[in-house]
Protein backbone atom coordinates (compact mmCIF):
# COMPACT_ATOMS: atom_id res chain seq x y z
CA UNK A 1 0.00 0.00 0.00
CA UNK A 2 1.72 3.26 -0.85
CA UNK A 3 1.76 7.07 0.72
CA UNK A 4 -1.31 8.01 -1.40
CA UNK A 5 -3.66 4.64 -0.70
CA UNK A 6 -2.92 4.74 2.79
CA UNK A 7 -3.76 8.32 3.53
CA UNK A 8 -7.24 7.91 1.26
CA UNK A 9 -8.29 4.74 3.30
CA UNK A 10 -7.52 7.50 6.72
CA UNK A 11 -9.98 9.72 5.17
CA UNK A 12 -13.13 7.57 4.75
CA UNK A 13 -12.36 5.68 7.86
CA UNK A 14 -13.08 9.13 9.28
CA UNK A 15 -16.46 8.98 7.59
CA UNK A 16 -19.86 6.48 7.95
CA UNK A 17 -18.57 3.22 6.27
CA UNK A 18 -21.55 3.38 4.05
CA UNK A 19 -21.15 6.83 3.08
CA UNK A 20 -16.91 5.95 2.67
CA UNK A 21 -18.10 3.09 0.65
CA UNK A 22 -19.46 5.36 -2.30
CA UNK A 23 -16.87 7.60 -1.78
CA UNK A 24 -14.20 4.89 -2.20
CA UNK A 25 -16.37 3.75 -5.63
CA UNK A 26 -16.47 7.50 -6.97
CA UNK A 27 -13.02 7.42 -6.87
CA UNK A 28 -12.49 4.45 -8.33
CA UNK A 29 -14.45 5.56 -11.45
CA UNK A 30 -12.30 8.97 -11.58
CA UNK A 31 -9.54 6.78 -11.56
CA UNK A 32 -8.14 7.59 -8.38
CA UNK A 33 -7.13 3.95 -7.79
CA UNK A 34 -4.48 1.71 -8.17
CA UNK A 35 -4.55 -0.30 -11.74
CA UNK A 36 -1.91 -2.01 -12.86
CA UNK A 37 -3.70 -4.30 -15.40
CA UNK A 38 -3.62 -7.66 -15.72
CA UNK A 39 -1.80 -9.78 -12.86
CA UNK A 40 -0.93 -12.77 -14.55
CA UNK A 41 2.10 -15.78 -15.15
CA UNK A 42 1.94 -19.29 -16.62
CA UNK A 43 1.40 -20.35 -12.99
CA UNK A 44 -1.19 -18.09 -11.53
CA UNK A 45 -3.33 -18.56 -15.14
CA UNK A 46 -6.02 -21.41 -14.56
CA UNK A 47 -9.64 -22.37 -15.33
CA UNK A 48 -12.43 -22.16 -13.23
CA UNK A 49 -15.98 -24.30 -14.77
CA UNK A 50 -14.82 -23.27 -18.14
CA UNK A 51 -13.50 -19.67 -17.56
CA UNK A 52 -10.39 -18.64 -18.34
CA UNK A 53 -8.54 -16.84 -15.03
CA UNK A 54 -5.60 -14.56 -15.73
CA UNK A 55 -4.95 -15.30 -11.75
CA UNK A 56 -7.50 -17.03 -9.17
CA UNK A 57 -7.95 -13.97 -7.10
CA UNK A 58 -11.34 -12.44 -7.43
CA UNK A 59 -13.43 -9.84 -6.53
CA UNK A 60 -16.91 -10.90 -4.32
CA UNK A 61 -19.94 -9.84 -4.52
CA UNK A 62 -21.22 -6.70 -2.62
CA UNK A 63 -18.43 -4.46 -3.10
CA UNK A 64 -19.70 -3.32 -6.64
CA UNK A 65 -23.37 -3.68 -6.14
CA UNK A 66 -24.82 -2.15 -8.75
CA UNK A 67 -22.28 -2.92 -11.80
CA UNK A 68 -21.11 0.54 -12.36
CA UNK A 69 -17.38 -0.20 -12.06
CA UNK A 70 -16.65 -2.69 -13.95
CA UNK A 71 -13.83 -1.40 -16.28
CA UNK A 72 -12.15 -0.11 -13.52
CA UNK A 73 -12.16 -3.07 -11.11
CA UNK A 74 -11.28 -4.81 -14.47
CA UNK A 75 -7.77 -3.02 -14.45
CA UNK A 76 -7.16 -3.78 -10.30
CA UNK A 77 -5.38 -7.09 -11.10
CA UNK A 78 -8.38 -9.40 -9.99
CA UNK A 79 -8.74 -12.35 -11.96
CA UNK A 80 -12.22 -12.15 -12.00
CA UNK A 81 -14.54 -10.32 -10.28
CA UNK A 82 -18.88 -10.79 -9.06
CA UNK A 83 -21.09 -7.95 -8.93
CA UNK A 84 -24.31 -7.41 -7.15
CA UNK A 85 -25.99 -8.86 -6.05
CA UNK A 86 -29.34 -8.30 -8.18
CA UNK A 87 -33.28 -8.80 -7.75
CA UNK A 88 -35.90 -8.58 -10.13
CA UNK A 89 -37.03 -4.97 -9.20
CA UNK A 90 -35.53 -2.08 -7.63
CA UNK A 91 -35.22 -2.34 -4.22
CA UNK A 92 -33.91 0.11 -1.28
CA UNK A 93 -32.86 -3.04 1.27
CA UNK A 94 -32.47 -2.10 4.85
CA UNK A 95 -32.93 0.50 6.98
CA UNK A 96 -29.43 3.00 7.69
CA UNK A 97 -27.37 2.08 9.27
CA UNK A 98 -26.51 -0.93 8.09
CA UNK A 99 -22.75 -1.32 7.97
CA UNK A 100 -20.19 -1.40 10.82
CA UNK A 101 -16.76 -0.95 10.78
CA UNK A 102 -15.46 -3.57 13.27
CA UNK A 103 -11.45 -2.38 13.31
CA UNK A 104 -10.18 -3.78 16.60
CA UNK A 105 -11.38 -7.38 14.90
CA UNK A 106 -10.51 -6.46 10.94
CA UNK A 107 -13.78 -7.14 10.35
CA UNK A 108 -17.22 -5.51 8.81
CA UNK A 109 -21.05 -6.46 9.74
CA UNK A 110 -23.50 -5.68 7.42
CA UNK A 111 -27.52 -6.05 7.14
CA UNK A 112 -27.83 -4.14 3.23
CA UNK A 113 -30.63 -6.53 1.99
CA UNK A 114 -29.98 -6.45 -1.14
CA UNK A 115 -30.25 -3.08 -1.88
CA UNK A 116 -29.99 -2.82 -5.53
CA UNK A 117 -31.14 -1.00 -8.85
CA UNK A 118 -32.70 -3.64 -9.96
CA UNK A 119 -32.24 -6.28 -12.77
CA UNK A 120 -32.94 -3.69 -15.78
CA UNK A 121 -30.67 -1.43 -14.85
CA UNK A 122 -27.37 -3.46 -13.76
CA UNK A 123 -28.12 -5.74 -17.50
CA UNK A 124 -28.02 -2.42 -19.23
CA UNK A 125 -24.52 -1.66 -17.38
CA UNK A 126 -22.99 -5.56 -17.73
CA UNK A 127 -24.36 -4.97 -21.98
CA UNK A 128 -21.87 -2.06 -21.98
CA UNK A 129 -19.09 -3.83 -21.10
CA UNK A 130 -15.99 -4.47 -22.93
CA UNK A 131 -14.36 -7.96 -23.46
CA UNK A 132 -11.79 -8.95 -20.28
CA UNK A 133 -11.59 -10.13 -17.16
CA UNK A 134 -14.74 -12.93 -16.71
CA UNK A 135 -17.47 -10.78 -14.71
CA UNK A 136 -20.34 -12.82 -13.11
CA UNK A 137 -23.48 -11.78 -11.05
CA UNK A 138 -24.83 -12.40 -7.48
CA UNK A 139 -28.59 -13.54 -8.36
CA UNK A 140 -30.68 -12.38 -5.36
CA UNK A 141 -34.48 -11.94 -4.70
CA UNK A 142 -36.75 -9.08 -3.72
CA UNK A 143 -37.88 -8.91 -0.26
CA UNK A 144 -41.48 -9.05 -0.70
CA UNK A 145 -41.70 -11.44 -3.91
CA UNK A 146 -44.20 -14.24 -3.62
CA UNK A 147 -41.97 -16.54 -5.15
CA UNK A 148 -38.13 -16.30 -4.47
CA UNK A 149 -36.84 -18.60 -6.35
CA UNK A 150 -38.81 -17.38 -9.47
CA UNK A 151 -36.90 -14.21 -8.80
CA UNK A 152 -33.27 -16.37 -9.27
CA UNK A 153 -34.08 -17.29 -12.84
CA UNK A 154 -36.21 -13.75 -14.07
CA UNK A 155 -32.58 -12.41 -13.29
CA UNK A 156 -30.53 -14.88 -14.82
CA UNK A 157 -33.19 -14.32 -17.95
CA UNK A 158 -32.33 -10.71 -18.10
CA UNK A 159 -28.85 -10.45 -17.40
CA UNK A 160 -27.63 -13.63 -18.87
CA UNK A 161 -26.51 -12.86 -21.87
CA UNK A 162 -24.14 -10.63 -20.80
CA UNK A 163 -22.61 -12.51 -18.06
CA UNK A 164 -19.67 -15.19 -17.60
CA UNK A 165 -20.85 -16.99 -15.02
CA UNK A 166 -23.81 -16.21 -12.14
CA UNK A 167 -24.32 -16.91 -8.84
CA UNK A 168 -26.88 -18.27 -6.62
CA UNK A 169 -27.33 -16.49 -3.60
CA UNK A 170 -29.35 -18.30 -0.85
CA UNK A 171 -26.95 -17.85 2.04
CA UNK A 172 -27.58 -13.95 3.20
CA UNK A 173 -28.70 -13.59 6.63
CA UNK A 174 -30.13 -10.20 5.52
CA UNK A 175 -33.13 -10.89 3.95
CA UNK A 176 -35.56 -12.83 6.18
CA UNK A 177 -36.25 -16.13 5.26
CA UNK A 178 -33.46 -16.23 2.53
CA UNK A 179 -31.92 -19.50 4.28
CA UNK A 180 -34.17 -21.70 4.23
CA UNK A 181 -33.94 -21.78 0.28
CA UNK A 182 -30.73 -24.04 1.23
CA UNK A 183 -33.27 -27.02 2.58
CA UNK A 184 -32.58 -29.86 0.31
CA UNK A 185 -36.13 -29.79 -1.55
CA UNK A 186 -36.45 -26.31 -1.96
CA UNK A 187 -32.64 -25.81 -2.90
CA UNK A 188 -33.23 -28.54 -5.32
CA UNK A 189 -36.51 -26.57 -6.95
CA UNK A 190 -34.50 -23.63 -7.24
CA UNK A 191 -31.83 -24.49 -8.89
CA UNK A 192 -33.70 -26.75 -11.27
CA UNK A 193 -36.23 -23.18 -12.26
CA UNK A 194 -32.46 -20.99 -12.84
CA UNK A 195 -30.90 -24.51 -15.22
CA UNK A 196 -33.70 -24.64 -17.14
CA UNK A 197 -33.61 -21.09 -17.76
CA UNK A 198 -29.69 -20.86 -18.65
CA UNK A 199 -30.84 -23.50 -21.05
CA UNK A 200 -32.46 -20.22 -23.09
CA UNK A 201 -29.91 -18.10 -22.63
CA UNK A 202 -27.38 -17.20 -26.02
CA UNK A 203 -24.52 -18.80 -24.11
CA UNK A 204 -24.43 -21.41 -21.80
CA UNK A 205 -22.66 -19.57 -18.54
CA UNK A 206 -21.31 -21.31 -15.82
CA UNK A 207 -23.63 -21.57 -12.63
CA UNK A 208 -22.46 -21.30 -9.23
CA UNK A 209 -24.06 -21.97 -5.72
CA UNK A 210 -23.05 -19.51 -2.52
CA UNK A 211 -23.38 -21.04 0.96
CA UNK A 212 -23.55 -20.14 4.77
CA UNK A 213 -20.81 -20.96 6.74
CA UNK A 214 -23.66 -21.85 9.64
CA UNK A 215 -24.38 -24.62 8.21
CA UNK A 216 -24.45 -28.32 10.43
CA UNK A 217 -22.71 -31.41 8.65
CA UNK A 218 -25.73 -32.81 7.92
CA UNK A 219 -27.28 -29.60 5.78
CA UNK A 220 -23.78 -29.43 4.29
CA UNK A 221 -24.14 -32.74 2.94
CA UNK A 222 -27.96 -32.51 1.74
CA UNK A 223 -26.43 -29.30 -0.19
CA UNK A 224 -23.38 -31.06 -1.81
CA UNK A 225 -25.66 -33.77 -2.70
CA UNK A 226 -28.07 -31.35 -4.31
CA UNK A 227 -25.20 -29.40 -6.18
CA UNK A 228 -24.22 -32.27 -8.04
CA UNK A 229 -27.09 -33.76 -8.97
CA UNK A 230 -28.40 -30.25 -10.34
CA UNK A 231 -25.45 -29.69 -12.13
CA UNK A 232 -24.32 -26.22 -11.35
CA UNK A 233 -20.89 -25.88 -12.11
CA UNK A 234 -19.37 -24.53 -8.69
CA UNK A 235 -20.05 -24.01 -5.21
CA UNK A 236 -18.88 -20.59 -3.27
CA UNK A 237 -17.64 -21.24 0.39
CA UNK A 238 -19.16 -18.86 2.07
CA UNK A 239 -20.97 -16.18 2.96
CA UNK A 240 -21.02 -14.31 5.63
CA UNK A 241 -21.62 -15.68 9.29
CA UNK A 242 -24.22 -14.88 11.70
CA UNK A 243 -21.53 -16.44 14.60
CA UNK A 244 -19.94 -13.84 17.00
CA UNK A 245 -17.55 -15.38 18.65
CA UNK A 246 -14.40 -13.79 20.27
CA UNK A 247 -15.37 -10.34 19.04
CA UNK A 248 -13.30 -7.48 21.10
CA UNK A 249 -14.78 -4.54 18.73
CA UNK A 250 -17.86 -2.10 20.48
CA UNK A 251 -19.90 -2.93 17.54
CA UNK A 252 -20.03 -6.79 17.98
CA UNK A 253 -23.71 -6.79 18.85
CA UNK A 254 -25.32 -5.46 15.74
CA UNK A 255 -27.08 -7.80 13.59
CA UNK A 256 -26.25 -8.99 10.33
CA UNK A 257 -23.41 -10.96 8.48
CA UNK A 258 -19.93 -10.80 10.11
CA UNK A 259 -17.05 -10.97 6.96
CA UNK A 260 -13.99 -10.37 7.34
CA UNK A 261 -10.55 -12.17 9.49
CA UNK A 262 -12.45 -13.70 11.78
CA UNK A 263 -14.74 -15.68 9.19
CA UNK A 264 -11.47 -17.31 8.26
CA UNK A 265 -10.96 -20.30 10.25
CA UNK A 266 -14.98 -21.38 9.90
CA UNK A 267 -15.43 -20.66 5.99
CA UNK A 268 -12.53 -22.51 5.42
CA UNK A 269 -13.26 -25.29 7.27
CA UNK A 270 -16.09 -25.68 5.57
CA UNK A 271 -14.79 -25.23 2.52
CA UNK A 272 -12.92 -28.45 3.51
CA UNK A 273 -15.45 -30.26 4.63
CA UNK A 274 -17.41 -29.81 1.23
CA UNK A 275 -14.09 -29.92 -0.89
CA UNK A 276 -14.34 -33.87 0.84
CA UNK A 277 -18.22 -34.32 0.57
CA UNK A 278 -17.97 -33.46 -3.07
CA UNK A 279 -14.66 -35.85 -4.12
CA UNK A 280 -13.64 -33.23 -6.62
CA UNK A 281 -16.95 -33.62 -8.99
CA UNK A 282 -17.02 -29.68 -9.05
CA UNK A 283 -14.66 -27.01 -8.66
CA UNK A 284 -14.90 -24.97 -5.08
CA UNK A 285 -14.27 -21.22 -4.51
CA UNK A 286 -13.19 -20.14 -1.05
CA UNK A 287 -14.55 -16.82 0.72
CA UNK A 288 -14.16 -15.46 3.93
CA UNK A 289 -11.50 -13.62 6.16
CA UNK A 290 -8.87 -13.64 2.98
CA UNK A 291 -6.22 -11.11 4.31
CA UNK A 292 -3.20 -12.12 3.03
CA UNK A 293 -1.38 -14.37 0.26
CA UNK A 294 -0.91 -17.17 3.06
CA UNK A 295 -4.75 -16.82 3.71
CA UNK A 296 -5.45 -17.45 -0.15
CA UNK A 297 -2.92 -20.23 -0.08
CA UNK A 298 -4.40 -21.88 2.56
CA UNK A 299 -7.62 -21.85 0.81
CA UNK A 300 -6.56 -23.36 -2.19
CA UNK A 301 -4.75 -26.02 -0.40
CA UNK A 302 -7.78 -26.43 1.87
CA UNK A 303 -9.85 -27.11 -1.50
CA UNK A 304 -10.14 -23.71 -3.64
CA UNK A 305 -9.95 -23.55 -7.23
CA UNK A 306 -10.07 -19.93 -7.13
CA UNK A 307 -10.53 -17.44 -4.25
CA UNK A 308 -12.76 -14.38 -3.46
CA UNK A 309 -12.08 -11.35 -1.01
CA UNK A 310 -13.53 -7.95 -0.28
CA UNK A 311 -13.55 -6.83 3.68
CA UNK A 312 -9.59 -7.16 3.84
CA UNK A 313 -9.60 -4.38 1.04
CA UNK A 314 -12.05 -1.90 3.79
CA UNK A 315 -8.26 -1.68 5.96
CA UNK A 316 -5.73 -2.81 3.17
CA UNK A 317 -7.28 -1.15 -0.07
CA UNK A 318 -7.65 -2.47 -3.68
CA UNK A 319 -3.66 -2.98 -4.09
CA UNK A 320 -4.09 -5.96 -1.92
CA UNK A 321 -5.96 -8.40 -4.72
CA UNK A 322 -2.31 -7.72 -7.29
CA UNK A 323 -0.05 -8.06 -3.61
CA UNK A 324 -2.25 -10.98 -2.73
CA UNK A 325 -2.15 -12.56 -6.77
CA UNK A 326 1.84 -11.79 -7.06
CA UNK A 327 2.98 -13.55 -3.72
CA UNK A 328 0.56 -16.76 -4.48
CA UNK A 329 2.82 -17.08 -7.19
CA UNK A 330 5.71 -17.27 -4.83
CA UNK A 331 4.61 -19.20 -2.63
CA UNK A 332 2.93 -21.78 -5.30
CA UNK A 333 6.50 -21.83 -6.49
CA UNK A 334 8.38 -22.26 -3.14
CA UNK A 335 6.30 -25.75 -2.39
CA UNK A 336 6.84 -26.57 -6.00
CA UNK A 337 4.06 -26.54 -7.43
CA UNK A 338 3.89 -25.34 -11.27
CA UNK A 339 0.24 -24.66 -11.59
CA UNK A 340 -2.28 -23.28 -9.42
CA UNK A 341 -4.46 -26.48 -9.83
CA UNK A 342 -1.71 -29.19 -8.47
CA UNK A 343 -2.36 -27.14 -4.72
CA UNK A 344 -5.84 -27.34 -4.35
CA UNK A 345 -6.73 -29.25 -1.79
CA UNK A 346 -3.66 -30.58 -0.91
CA UNK A 347 -4.29 -29.77 2.69
CA UNK A 348 -8.03 -30.56 2.72
CA UNK A 349 -7.36 -33.21 6.01
CA UNK A 350 -6.12 -30.34 8.05
CA UNK A 351 -8.93 -28.34 7.92
CA UNK A 352 -11.59 -31.30 8.23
Amino acid sequence: MNLSERAGLALLHRLDPETAHGLALRALRAGLAPSPGPVSSPRLATSLAGLVLPNPVGLAAGFDKNATAIPQLSRVGFGFIEVGAATPRPQQGNPRPRLFRLAEDRAVINRFGFNNDGAQAIAARLAARLPGIPVGLNLGANKDSPDRARDFADVLAICGPHLDFATVNVSSPNTEKLRELQGKAALAALLAGVMETRQSLPRKIPIFLKISPDLSESELSDIAEVAISSAIDAVIATNTTLSRECLKSASKDHSGGLSGTPLFEKSTRTLARLSHMTAGKLPLIGVGGIASPEDAYAKIRAGASAVQLYTAMVYQGLSLAPRIARDLDRLLARDGFATVAEAVGTEAEKWR
